[in-house]
Formats: C-alpha cells, sequence, structure tokens
C-alpha cells in the first residue's frame, strides 16, 4: 500500500500541476482574446500569435477565426484543465489515511460522470462547426473507458465503506 501512496502522491502533483497550467493558459488566452493584448496577426492575417506576457516573443499559435478558437482551442483547453483537476482529486484519495468515505466517493464519482458524459458532445457539437480528426474520437472513446473504470472502482468503494460502517457497528 505504501507503493500505491508514493505513486498516487506523484501523479496528483503532475496532474495538479498539469491543470493550473491548462486553466491558466485558457484564462490567459481568453484575457489576450477578448482584449486584443499581447495578440499579434499573422499569415496575412490568417493566424494569430498569443504571445508570452508582456513580450513579442509567441506562445500560442491558433487561427484567426471563431469557430477554431471556440471549438478547437477553448473547448481543448477548458476541458482538459478540469480533466485534470478532477484526476488529481481522484489520485488524492489513494494517499489519504482513510480510503473509504463518502468525500472519496464523490471525487471518484465526479471523475466518471465528467468522463462519460462530457466528452463526447464536445466533440458532437464541434464538428459542427470545425473538423474533427479521427484521433478525436479515439480520445473520446479513451475517455469513456476511464469513466467506465472509474465507475466501477466507485462502486467498490461503496461497497468498502458499508462493510466499513458495518464493521464499525459490530466493533
Amino acid at each position: 500500500m505504501n507503493q500505491t501512496k508514493i505513486i498516487s502522491r506523484i501523479l496528483f502533483y503532475i496532474c495538479s500541476i498539469l491543470s493550473a497550467g491548462y486553466l491558466i493558459t485558457s484564462l490567459y488566452a481568453l484575457l489576450c482574446l477578448t482584449t486584443g493584448f499581447s495578440v499579434t496577426p499573422y499569415g496575412n492575417g490568417k493566424y494569430l500569435h498569443i504571445n508570452y506576457p508582456f513580450t513579442q516573443q509567441p506562445f500560442l499559435n491558433i487561427e484567426d477565426n471563431y469557430p477554431y478558437i471556440i471549438f478547437s482551442f477553448m473547448l481543448v483547453l477548458i476541458p482538459y484543465g478540469i480533466f485534470f483537476w478532477l484526476s488529481a482529486k481522484v489520485f488524492r484519495v489513494f494517499f489519504q489515511p482513510k480510503l473509504f468515505t463518502k468525500d472519496h466517493i464523490l471525487q471518484l464519482m465526479r471523475f466518471y460522470l465528467f468522463n462519460i458524459f462530457i466528452p463526447l458532445p464536445l466533440v458532437i457539437i464541434a464538428s459542427f462547426f470545425v473538423e474533427v480528426e479521427n484521433i478525436i474520437w479515439g480520445l473520446v472513446f479513451i475517455h469513456f473507458m476511464l469513466g467506465i473504470f472509474c465507475l466501477f472502482l466507485a462502486n467498490i468503494f461503496k461497497q468498502g465503506l458499508h462493510l466499513q460502517n458495518e464493521q464499525d457497528l459490530i466493533i
């Protein structure tokens, strides 16, 4: 169990950093795109550089059209920020002293609900406005499978909590 705690703690920190990176990048990109701050057009106005703050050094390169910005850029950054945040919360469950708690089941439930019900509708909606590459459908399937696996884990945790509560009553 000690090995599990070490690995889950490492993955918790990695996912937390990734989540912060995605969400901060999303907020910065939204700020830049709505205000024009630190944005440089190029390629005859077909593309935009979102520059590092207070520099002319490109940070992000995107197409300059709203469907792309919304469906291929923002609807990727924000959900992946949320995905890594929820992943961090799931990994956090596995290095806590008490494993089977209602809060831990809730964290697992949020993760599986997000992975089962969010990626597919986002990609379907995006497909009406931008071209969706085949690999994206594979990612949707992987998220679905992650969600199902976490659903199984949540059900195991519910059973574990039930048995733990029964045992507490007997003692």
